[in-house]
Formats: C-alpha cells, sequence, structure tokens
C-alpha cells in the first residue's frame, strides 16, 4: 500500500536504531534530569518534529542536495556539533538552584524553549540527514506510483516510533531526577555528566569524517 514494503520489518528496525544512544537521546535525558518528565516529553516531541522535518527534505531531494554537496554537508556537520556543545556548556555552567529558578518563570515559554532546542538538535544532525536518505528508500517500491508519499508516510512513522521510545526514556530518566530532588547536589552532578556528553557527542559529530 502507498508503494511501501516491508513495514513491520521498516518498524523494527527504526526501534532498534532509536534503542541506540546519541545526540537525541541525551538532550532528552538532559532535559528530564534538569526539569522533569514533562520537559522530558516535550523534548521527545521536539525530537520527532525534526524527524517529520527530514522525512520532509528527503522526500522534497533537499537532503540529497545537502548530502551531494560537501560544502553543505560540512556547514550543517559544524552547526549542529557547535550547538551541541554549547548546549553541554550551559548545562556543565549551571549554578545549584539554576534548575528550580527556570522552574519558577513561565513554564509555557520554558516548554516552548525546550521544543525549538530539541527540534533544533536533531535537524542540525547531518547523520540524520545520511540516514534518512540510506534507510528510507530501502522500504520504497521502486514501481510506487507516488515515491514522495511513500517517503512522507514512513517519515511520519518514524517520528511516531521516536515519539514512543523517546517518551519512555524521558519517563525514566524524569523519575530519576524526581528521586535525586531532595539531594540537589547529586542532580546537579547528573546534569553535569549529560553536558559533558553533549561535549563530546558534538565533538565527535563536528569532526568526523562521515
Amino acid at each position: 500500500m502507498f508503494g511501501i514494503s516491508d513495514f513491520g520489518l521498516f518498524l523494527a528496525a527504526v526501534l532498534l536504531l532509536n534503542a541506540t544512544p546519541g545526540p537525541d537521546t541525551a538532550f532528552i535525558v538532559g532535559r528530564s534530569l534538569a526539569q522533569g518528565r514533562a520537559a522530558g516529553i516535550v523534548s521527545a516531541l521536539g525530537i520527532s518534529a525534526g524527524c517529520v522535518v527530514h522525512a520532509f527534505a528527503s522526500a522534497l531531494g533537499l537532503g540529497a542536495i545537502l548530502a551531494a554537496s560537501a560544502t553543505a554537508f560540512t556547514v550543517i556537520k559544524l552547526a549542529g556539533g557547535a550547538y551541541l556543545v554549547y548546549l553541554g556548556i550551559r548545562m556543565l555552567l549551571a549554578k545549584p538552584g539554576a534548575a528550580g529558578a527556570s522552574d519558577a518563570r513561565g513554564a509555557t515559554r520554558s516548554l516552548k524553549t525546550i521544543f525549538w532546542q530539541a527540534m533544533v538538535t536533531n535537524v542540525l544532525n547531518p547523520k540524520v540527514i545520511l540516514f534518512f536518505l540510506a534507510f528510507i528508500p530501502q522500504f520504497v517500491r521502486a514501481d510506487a506510483p507516488n515515491k514522495t508519499l511513500g517517503f512522507l508516510l514512513l517519515g511520519v512513522a518514524f517520528a511516531a516510533v521516536s515519539m514512543a521510545w523517546n517518551s519512555g526514556t524521558a519517563l525514566l530518566a524524569g523519575t530519576v531526577a524526581k528521586g535525586a530532588g531532595g539531594r540537589p547536589g547529586l542532580k546537579l552532578w547528573l546534569e553535569r555528566l549529560v553536558g559533558a556528553s553533549f561535549i563530546a557527542l558534538g565533538a565527535k559529530l563536528a569532526f568526523s569524517k562521515a
């Protein structure tokens, strides 16, 4: 249907891929530890929105252009790595009580910021672009009457599976953060650990050859 083949295998592969830790997982865990489960769920939603952006870009051929242009790919790679390093440094420099002060400010604005940061983290990851270009076409039949629709539907399915998995990750990390709520020092060091992971992931992303 819609030119899609082996849809069950596609879902299984997406689930396994989401289980592999990366920048998206690090962001979700970081926000969940810093601000609780609600922030983690919003982060997961932002990541899924980024996946939808990648799906549209791939379907329209923009991903292929980025993949074909070494300059464009390098710019996106460096921007994505720098953004992750920036977020990591902010978490490392966070002071005790900063999370509480953040909660005291407007919750809607805070969650909105988290959503956009998560989305940008996903969109600026060139490996996700290449993944969509290399992976999704394997499940769209060559004789499909509308390949663009097939790309979009698989992209939406990818985003839905990611949302389900990442929401579970957010709930788990948020529960850990809640347990550490009475020990602000522990919570702060957990945030700094995630911040250091962000910096390492950003550097790896920026300097990787692939």
